[in-house]
């Protein structure tokens, strides 16, 4: 293979220029895993703060 000024490169260093994929991978699983976790927890109270707040405008409670 040729790099930019047209001399011949390893393949093998191309590859270590992808950056770590399996790394990226782990970090996006954990973000979602994360994001699921807080939902869980703050969504019952998310909703209830919200039926609160809309029962007090409309005067139903």
């Amino acid at each position: 293979m040729r790099d930019d000024r047209g001399t011949e490169t390893d393949h093998a260093e191309h590859a270590t220029e992808r950056g770590d994929v399996p790394g990226w991978v782990l970090v996006t699983l954990m973000t979602a895993g994360l994001v699921v976790a807080l939902w869980a927890v703050a969504g019952p109270l998310l909703e209830g703060a919200f039926r609160q707040a809309i029962s007090s405008v409309t005067g139903q409670g």
